[in-house]
């Protein structure tokens, strides 16, 4: 699990190769659980509570951004 403090300090370009990372695991995990071969069945939650504090941040400095403007 990442901490929110550790994703405010990386940049919009890496936050966008981050959420396409979790959105990828994200699949694999659902793949995962509908052929029966998930074990780690808490990692389906971390990774979209991960995947939610990506995009919040995301928003949050696309704004601050566009206020900067």
């Amino acid at each position: 699990m990442t901490k929110a403090s550790d994703i405010r300090t990386k940049t919009v370009d890496e936050l966008s190769d981050e959420l396409l990372k979790l959105k990828k695991e994200q699949f694999n995990l659902r793949f995962q659980r509908a052929t029966g071969q998930l074990e780690n069945t808490a990692r389906v939650r971390q990774v979209r509570r991960d995947i939610a504090r990506v995009k919040t941040i995301h928003a949050q400095k696309a704004a601050s951004a566009a206020k900067a403007k």
